[in-house]
């Protein structure tokens, strides 16, 4: 089996021999890339494997994972394509690096974090947690695609209150969204717009250590 994506991908440096570990797969912005988002996560380098996917459509000097009819409003066969090729990814590097399957995390930024919701709605506990930055479900997830219960999945959502792209009430709807979902549910908002604040940064490291309660 080949992989679906080009990736880059971080292992421990002090791994033991036979331990598997908790991994966090990242998801990038539209017309970004991997590297964008492993330094959201790389103090927690020692814990966890951490692996970039890069989106596999070139987009100015980056990439994106889908294209779009308009804004929020993904070309609906490719985004059906990502979604099923982003779950067969997860499961090929499940099996080649030495990864534990019962501690599966994604964090995804703007199209990435409309794919990591997805995915979470898709694999359900599958994944262990999703963290969520800047992003939505689109109605079609909600209404057409077959969802798994994501009681026993951590989900972590947040948003910037001035978001030029995505108003700060669609990340309110989203939270609403989940609420009733799980039980496990952070919600949080920062004074950004469609970025990452450095307090964003901190805080969502924080809830990772703290889900594998290191």
């Amino acid at each position: 089996m080949s992989a679906a994506y080009e990736y880059e991908i971080h292992l421990p440096s002090n791994r033991e021999p036979g331990r598997r570990y908790p991994v966090i797969f990242t998801l990038h912005g539209k017309g970004s890339n991997e590297r964008n988002m492993m330094g959201l996560v790389a103090s927690l380098s020692d814990s966890f494997i951490l692996i970039g996917i890069r989106g596999n459509l070139p987009l100015g000097a980056g990439y994106q994972y889908y294209e779009l009819k308009s804004l929020g409003n993904p070309i609906r066969e490719m985004f059906d394509r990502a979604v099923a090729d982003l779950d067969a990814f997860i499961e090929y590097a499940t099996a080649k690096y030495p990864i534990d399957a019962s501690r599966r995390y994604l964090l995804g930024f703007s199209q990435g974090a409309i794919l990591s919701m997805t995915l979470a709605l898709t694999m359900g506990d599958r994944l262990k947690g999703i963290a969520a930055l800047n992003g939505y479900v689109p109605e079609f997830v909600k209404t057409e695609y077959p969802l798994r219960d994501i009681g026993q999945v951590k989900v972590w959502v947040s948003h910037g209150q001035f978001d030029s792209i995505f108003p700060l009430r669609i990340g309110e709807e989203t939270a609403a969204y989940f609420r009733p979902l799980i039980p496990e549910m952070t919600f949080r908002t920062y004074p950004t717009d469609h970025g990452v604040s450095e307090r964003n940064q901190e805080e969502l490291q924080q809830w990772l250590k703290e889900c594998e309660q290191l």
